[in-house]
């Protein structure tokens, strides 16, 4: 099992040698600002394995905020209107 360190940023960047040994000898670092983790250092190895399940093309996030007005200024109408749809066949 691997060992997590973590670091704030600047310790992280005065860290930098012994934190890439560490990540060589298969721990991870996790980094932090303002103590919210904002990045991870780990090997070739695990990014690789990262991205190899990575989902293939875009997410569907790419999509939010598309939508905007497709249901008119009142969505609950809207809905209801599809939902009695629905409900007639």
């Amino acid at each position: 099992m691997s060992t997590e360190y973590r670091y704030g940023l600047e310790q992280a960047r005065a860290r930098l040698p012994h934190i890439v040994a560490d990540v060589a000898s298969g721990s991870y670092t996790v980094i932090t600002r303002h103590g919210k983790p904002c990045a991870a250092v780990v090997s070739i190895a695990d990014l690789d394995r990262l991205q190899a399940v990575r989902p293939a093309g875009p997410s569907v996030v790419a999509l939010r905020g598309s939508g905007r007005g497709l249901w008119g200024p009142d969505v609950g109408r809207g809905l209801a209107g599809l939902r009695s749809e629905w409900d007639r066949d």
